[in-house]
């Protein structure tokens, strides 16, 4: 069945891009437009003063694949969707989504916690689906073969496989799941500090969502969707999210909001404090133009603008 407005879709690709409108993309960003979308290349000839200022205004955000959204319109080539989960709204090449086919929702669903992956025809077969990347919800839908599970893809296409030590132990459903008040907000904050150190390094990317190019919101957004949390993908509404709490009272895992690039609401991380006992944070900066781990000054404390807890269940 053909896409059409006011219908479903699931993202095709492994990263999807919505853009401010079908002229928003230039030459230059050809990559992130085919099928596959080459978004790891894409990123990589990007100048960091691009990928920190080029995209703002142009790009608002990325889906990652199978993920569910609604087409508003179609135009030459292009359609207009919003998506949900991040309550945001783009426009993506056509060929880079397909209709849900009867099935999609079988199998039990797991993340992808292996930085990045793909997807393959048959157990160590060629690649259907590349650089799939960490956070990505897939469905298992099969006993696993010698290390690989059988996956299931969005629209009406075979199952594909991946290495099955790529996938998280646990179900999304279980990992959503609240655990005591006293254990549950520790452990969830220490995941959520090992899973933000697991993307140090990550290029800075406006409107990324990815292992390949993430932004400030976005490290936020994975890192807690990884520990079966849903937060807010924007700035103006993550600052709202939880509970507000004293800075000497944080825990590792916190929100915590600075000043930082002209942005006085860019989140961090709260990490463990460092061997010189100053707190550290973990965030996405768009000045150093990767994911870093600093520790805060006493200067730096008066930048400083929300602290937050955010709840351990989804």
């Amino acid at each position: 069945m053909p896409i059409a407005p006011g219908q479903p879709a699931l993202i095709a690709v492994a990263v999807a891009t919505l853009w401010a409108q079908p002229s928003a993309p230039g030459p230059e960003d050809r990559l992130a437009l085919g099928v596959p979308s080459a978004i790891r290349e894409w990123v990589a000839r990007l100048t960091n003063d691009i990928r920190a200022n080029g995209l703002k205004g142009r790009v608002r955000t990325q889906c990652l694949l199978g993920t569910r959204v609604e087409v508003r319109q179609i135009a030459d080539g292009w359609a207009e969707v919003s998506c949900e989960q991040q309550e945001a709204t783009g426009w993506v090449p056509l060929d880079q989504l397909v209709y849900p086919a009867e099935g999609d929702a079988d199998g039990v669903e797991h993340f992808v916690s292996a930085t990045a992956t793909a997807v393959r025809d048959e157990p160590g077969g060629d690649v259907a689906i590349p650089g799939v990347t960490l956070g990505t919800r897939l469905r298992v839908v099969g006993a696993a073969y010698r290390g690989w599970v059988p996956v299931s893809l969005p629209g009406p296409r075979q199952p594909g496989w991946v290495p099955q030590r790529d996938l998280a132990n646990e179900p999304v459903a279980v990992l959503s799941k609240a655990e005591p008040p006293s254990t549950g907000l520790i452990s969830a904050g220490l995941d959520a500090v090992k899973l933000a150190q697991q993307l140090l390094e990550i290029p800075y990317l406006h409107g990324g969502v990815s292992a390949y190019g993430i932004d400030a919101p976005g490290l936020i957004w994975i890192v807690y969707r990884q520990l079966g949390i849903d937060v807010p993908r924007f700035n103006d509404a993550l600052i709202e999210s939880g509970e507000a709490v004293e800075f000497e009272n944080l825990h590792p895992g916190d929100l915590v909001f600075l000043e930082h690039g002209g942005d006085p609401k860019t989140p961090a991380i709260m990490a463990e404090r460092g061997q010189s006992d100053l707190p550290e944070v973990i965030f996405s900066s768009s000045v150093y133009g990767k994911v870093v781990v600093e520790s805060l000054k006493d200067s730096e404390l008066a930048g400083i603008t929300a602290c937050r807890r955010l709840p351990v269940q989804a």
